[in-house]
């Protein structure tokens, strides 16, 4: 199929972009031609399209909160073209089985790209290492045991030997179990004016020290997913200083949201690790300005309303956050000046790539197609009853954001429109 995209900016220039089947045919200005359909993107902004490294699609298992037809349908209503989804799912996606199964019903749907995240250990229990070369050759596209820490060190040592062996990426849930204590929130000023059971920031420093420590022993990757703390940046900006091949992440509800949010009892805003201090959320915006922090990433966690309507230390944890998450990026980092558009793509786009070794969009004759067209200056409230995943779960719901997503292209073909 031939598709022309009209009058989009690029880099700031007014170009189109002709796209023949899968790839990137022309980039110019005036092209002609033959199409099959033509996009008139007149104000819009050509992007590539957005790679989520933490996605957690809940099937099979937990269909009643997300499943893979709905998530791919969120994924791409935010920009993405591809999703990794977690292994946290019922069976635990801890074999080669369950991982085809997510392949070959991804491939169904037919919407966004879905690579699966293998089980670092056997019912994510930290127990028994799981099958780290079947998986892989079933279609799994890194390993972690996202939900649970792989508490002890001695198994954490042999997962990133065997990761390496296998030239995966093992991402890590940095978590002291031992100093969670029933804690519920961000242990601080905030945590004691709700009355609610806080958890400290160093049990999640902790285990990224340690696993820094071990993968600068071992001389090989490690992703630490969902950094929050000030103190947990440091440690990683350092590591890295030294030459440590440490990467990491951060989630636009750290980037926009404090643990004020709490204040309201609203269990939307309870969510693990817990959203932090402003003092956190300030380093982490240094953090990704500076370089420390590589990805921007989701961690989409749908949850059913009954899930989290309920006492709020026994809601669930989690938010809904493919369909927000370009939008409070760009409102919180590229529109107050924190980043540019360029590097804030960088950090959805290319660097995720990068880490996962996957192919993605490129704004260039012979580039892969997957192209994101957003509305920069489109002012909007979030409303979580539009979105498309089932998870209505979101603190930011009637937020004010810019920055909207308009189309998302998936090789060659618009997967989303509005």
């Amino acid at each position: 199929m031939a598709l022309l995209i009209k009058n989009v900016y690029v880099n700031g220039e007014k170009i189109d972009i002709a796209i023949d089947g899968k790839r990137i045919s022309a980039v110019g200005k005036d092209i002609k031609g033959q199409f099959d359909e033509i996009i008139e993107a007149d104000g819009l902004t050509a992007l590539p399209a957005f790679i989520d490294m933490h996605t957690h699609l809940r099937e099979p298992g937990y269909e009643y909160k997300e499943d893979i037809a709905s998530g791919s349908a969120a994924a791409v209503a935010g920009g993405f073209s591809t999703v990794c989804c977690m292994p946290n799912t019922k069976p635990v996606t801890d074999n080669k089985y369950i991982v085809s199964y997510i392949v070959n019903r991804a491939k169904e749907v037919d919407l966004a790209k879905v690579y699966p995240i293998g089980a670092i250990t056997v019912g994510l229990k930290g127990e028994t290492m799981a099958e780290m070369g079947s998986m892989k050759e079933a279609g799994a596209i890194a390993m972690s045991d996202d939900g649970q820490p792989v508490s002890t060190a001695q198994m954490m040592r042999l997962a990133l030997e065997y990761a390496k062996d296998y030239d995966l990426l093992l991402c890590s849930h940095c978590e002291e179990k031992s100093l969670i204590n029933e804690g519920v929130v961000n242990e601080g000023e905030n945590a004691t004016r709700a009355g609610l059971k806080g958890i400290p920031s160093c049990a999640e420093d902790i285990m990224i020290s340690r696993d820094i420590i071990l993968a600068e022993m071992l001389n090989t990757r490690v992703h630490i997913c969902h950094v929050s703390t000030a103190s947990g940046a440091q440690l990683i900006r350092e590591a890295k200083a030294r030459g440590v091949k440490v990467s990491c992440e951060t989630c636009p509800h750290y980037i926009a949201g404090t643990d004020e949010l709490i204040l309201g009892y609203d269990t939307d805003a309870k969510v693990n690790p817990p959203m932090r201090t402003e003092k956190d959320r300030q380093a982490l915006l240094k953090a990704i300005a500076d370089g420390t922090v590589d990805v921007i990433a989701t961690d989409h966690a749908p949850h059913h309303y009954e899930d989290k309507d309920v006492d709020f230390s026994m809601a669930a944890n989690g938010i809904s956050g493919l369909e927000s998450a370009f939008s409070l990026a760009y409102t919180y980092l590229v529109d107050s000046g924190i980043i540019s558009l360029d590097k804030l793509s960088e950090l959805m786009s290319k660097r995720p790539a990068e880490l996962l070794k996957i192919e993605c969009g490129k704004i260039e004759k012979g580039g892969l197609a997957d192209i994101t067209l957003v509305d920069l200056n489109k002012e909007y409230q979030i409303d979580s009853e539009t979105f498309k995943s089932k998870g209505k779960n979101t603190p930011f719901d009637g937020w004010k954001v810019k920055g909207k997503v308009m189309k998302t292209l998936v090789e060659g073909k618009v997967k989303y429109s509005v």
